[in-house]
């Protein structure tokens, strides 16, 4: 059996312990239409909302992030992620290099502003190593993060990168990635499954578009703490919608 090994934030399993959570990504370009598309999720029922900054237009404005960051928090009373995504994994273009990625992630963390960041495993070390320093010094959780949006590598090397994210000091280690293949979805599985029972930290796991569906409604019961649930708008390809997404979680719960 996986380890049951949830987000914990200030010391409190997320979802209370349940397995996995349920997060809703945010990805209005403005500051009232977030705080819009953040109300309707929160009335969806979610454990945690995601709020994909590089869809935000005033992203170069770091006194804006942060002020929407905290807004957002403090309008639905629901953690936040804090993420970024680059191009090369799926994001939008953005007005920043990565030295300015960093500088405003780092705000986020010294302006109290989210809950966890998301940072990508395969950022320059030193950005990782940064970060690692910025969120345990404000007491926030780091995600680690990989996306393919082509291709599923074989399971051992899935295996190999969600051991990469633990040793680089991440707090919760996530990886996406494109089946082309049912077998890759059992890959994607097979593999969050043995991180879960191998790593000391929660992992998350999801297959992406049609395919990847059944990965994030039966990720939980292969350790998966995390997965993603359409509210007004998906950030990645196959996400449900989140009242769907809960209450298919909510029947396997009963079930098991």
């Amino acid at each position: 059996m996986s380890a049951m090994r949830p987000i914990t934030l200030q010391g409190r399993p997320l979802a209370g312990g349940r397995l996995p959570a349920v997060c809703v990504p945010l990805v209005a370009h403005t500051a009232d239409a977030l705080l819009a598309e953040a109300a309707a999720a929160a009335a969806a029922g979610p454990d945690l909302l995601e709020w994909r900054v590089d869809f935000f237009d005033a992203i170069a404005d770091t006194a804006a992030v942060v002020a929407v960051a905290r807004a957002l928090r403090h309008a639905t009373g629901l953690p936040l992620l804090f993420t970024r995504r680059s191009q090369r994994e799926g994001g939008q273009a953005i007005p920043l290099d990565e030295a300015g990625v960093l500088a405003l992630q780092q705000a986020v963390c010294t302006g109290d502003a989210a809950d966890l960041v998301d940072v990508e495993m395969e950022a320059d070390p030193a950005h990782v190593g940064a970060m690692r320093a910025a969120t345990t010094a404000a007491g926030i959780g780091l995600v680690l993060s990989f996306h393919d949006f082509q291709r599923t590598p074989p399971a051992d090397e899935l295996l190999a990168r969600y051991r990469r994210m633990a040793a680089l000091g991440a707090d919760v280690a996530k990886i996406a990635v494109m089946p082309q293949a049912p077998a890759d979805v059992l890959a994607l599985l097979q593999a969050t499954l043995a991180a879960s029972e191998a790593l000391a930290i929660p992992v998350a796991g999801m297959a992406m578009g049609g395919l990847g569906a059944v990965s994030r409604l039966a990720g939980g019961a292969f350790g998966s703490a995390l997965t993603f649930g359409v509210g007004q708008a998906a950030s990645a390809p196959g996400q449900l919608p989140v009242a769907g997404l809960r209450a298919a979680l909510d029947l396997l719960g009963r079930a098991a």
